[in-house]
């Protein structure tokens, strides 16, 4: 999938300290789900409902 347009945001998720960031973009359908570190590394695609399952997986963990 091309991503090369594609309009990254960093993760509500992501720490404040710009260490530890998810970025996310639209991409056709699904979203795109980078680390901010190593934008040009590898990226996965979620659909809305698999990243939602993640996010709240994770929360009730902590």
């Amino acid at each position: 999938m091309d991503l090369t347009n594609a309009k990254w945001r960093r993760s509500t998720y992501s720490g404040p300290n710009g260490g530890n960031c998810v970025e996310l973009a639209d991409a056709a359908g699904v979203v795109a789900v980078r680390d901010s570190k190593d934008p040009d590394g590898p990226v996965l695609l979620l659909t809305r409902t698999a990243l939602r399952t993640a996010i709240r997986s994770t929360a009730k963990a902590h």
